[in-house]
């Protein structure tokens, strides 16, 4: 079996399911129904930097919210699909319509609805709180659970595999 860091050297594209990966599962509903969820800002600047570097960054989630679509347009990521019912669907068209090779693509995923996707992508990872099933099919289980890190975790390692972290835009948010 390849060694998963040689894999790293050639994604160019980062695809993330949302709840159980930048988060931790957790939803807290407000009395109008609106979900609360938490978010890591270690994630949120890997993210950002990631964009910077050009990048192509994709979210795929069941989840839906309005502060969802307000985090990731504040770290200038575009590709967000919400509310969800088919993530492979989406992904095979994500990639399609982009002309991205999924040997390409690193794809981080918890739970069952992330398991096809993850048997398509070229790098299939996950937090270290997924699913059994989920570990069973990753090339990678960030030492992080969701919500912890587990996003920056990979991000970081990719940047480094490829010589592209610490550089000078790096200091700058």
């Amino acid at each position: 079996m390849t060694n998963y860091k040689e894999l790293l050297k050639n994604v160019n594209t980062f695809v993330f399911d949302y709840d159980g990966v930048f988060t931790d599962g957790t939803v807290i509903l407000l009395h109008k129904g609106e979900p609360l969820r938490t978010a890591n800002v270690k994630d949120g600047y890997a993210v950002q930097l990631a964009v910077k570097k050009g990048y192509r960054i994709a979210i795929i989630s069941g989840g839906k919210s309005d502060s969802m679509y307000n985090r990731f347009a504040a770290l200038k990521v575009s590709d967000v699909f919400m509310g969800v019912d088919n993530k492979a669907q989406i992904f095979r068209d994500y990639l399609a319509d982009n002309n991205i090779n999924p040997e390409n693509v690193m794809y981080m995923g918890d739970d069952i609805p992330d398991y096809e996707i993850m048997l398509e992508a070229g790098v299939p990872t996950c937090p270290a709180d997924a699913s059994e099933e989920v570990k069973s099919v990753s090339k990678y289980i960030s030492h992080f659970k969701g919500g912890e890190g587990c996003v920056r975790d990979i991000i970081e390692q990719v940047l480094k595999v490829q010589g592209k972290w610490m550089n000078d835009d790096a200091y700058k948010w």
